[in-house]
């Protein structure tokens, strides 16, 4: 743990930018740098990144805490046409409401919902997500955040701000020669750096680390119970993008029960190791595909 605690005080970002702040390592993210990332667009192509939300998703038995979507109908055509007359009698105001809408015309609708935990679907990670020591980023307490939600470094802080800057892909997976990178080998610097140099990229501040491991493709040809292997980002990360001033890190997967990355025990006997001292320390915000 020494070592892990010498990393965390020396990539601290804690009133960097203020006794007050809420956004971490997002203040890279100038009116400058904003300008710099529209320059970058050449042929102004689309590309979806998020997931579907529906029951096929990674969570359930492979994250038990953290279940896949559930998807309900409220109200649909199939059962339209006994609707207004079975939800008569039910002593609800919104059940007498519906059945009079449909005495009243012809329209008719479907609607419904979704029950998820938020670590469902892909999402950024707030800054409240992960403390140590009882300490938020800049050193707000852990009981800044109840049962009612997060008093201090919640994600609606970035609501305003924003997550628009300058994104550079490096593909970890097509590196080491395959479709999906191996979970049992963490994804060091050096490792980054020669991805970038053989792509002929260079990472700049404020900018958006995106680092493609070939997970979310492969876990729709792998079997379930091994959804949650993923390749992930070595702890010593943390240090190499607190020099660089990377802005976020976004990846395929964030962490793995293996002895890689975000969840490497060995050198520090702390599950997660870089999930600490990320967001609580460098104060970086992780985006993951979860779902």
């Amino acid at each position: 743990m020494e070592e892990f605690r010498c990393t965390a005080a020396r990539v601290r970002n804690w009133g960097r930018w203020g006794d007050d702040d809420e956004l971490g390592t997002l203040n890279f993210i100038t009116p400058a740098k904003l300008r710099e990332a529209a320059a970058c667009v050449r042929q102004g192509k689309l590309f979806a990144l998020g997931a579907d939300f529906d029951a096929q998703g990674p969570q359930g038995a492979a994250a038990p805490f953290c279940g896949n979507p559930i998807h309900l109908m409220t109200i649909d055509g199939g059962d339209g046409a006994a609707y207004a007359e079975t939800v008569r009698g039910w002593g609800h105001e919104a059940a007498e409401f519906i059945g009079h809408v449909f005495d009243c015309g012809p329209m008719r609708f479907n609607d419904d919902y979704v029950i998820m935990p938020l670590q469902a679907a892909t999402q950024w990670d707030a800054l409240s997500h992960v403390y140590y020591d009882e300490r938020l980023y800049n050193g707000y307490p852990a009981s800044a955040v109840t049962s009612f939600g997060a008093t201090k470094c919640s994600i609606d802080k970035v609501d305003a701000k924003g997550v628009t800057s300058r994104g550079v892909l490096l593909d970890v997976a097509r590196h080491r020669g395959g479709d999906v990178a191996d979970p049992a080998t963490a994804i060091t610097p050096s490792e980054l750096e020669a991805v970038a140099s053989k792509q002929g990229v260079e990472l700049r501040s404020g900018d958006v680390l995106v680092v493609r491991t070939g997970w979310y493709g492969g876990f729709h040809t792998t079997p379930r119970n091994r959804a949650m292997l993923a390749a992930g980002l070595s702890w010593t990360c943390a240090e190499w993008m607190h020099g660089l001033e990377i802005a976020a890190v976004q990846l395929s997967r964030e962490w793995s029960p293996t002895a890689s990355t975000f969840s490497m025990k060995s050198a520090t006997g702390s599950l997660q190791p870089a999930h600490a001292p990320a967001p609580v320390a460098l104060s970086c915000f992780t985006a993951t595909r979860n779902a």
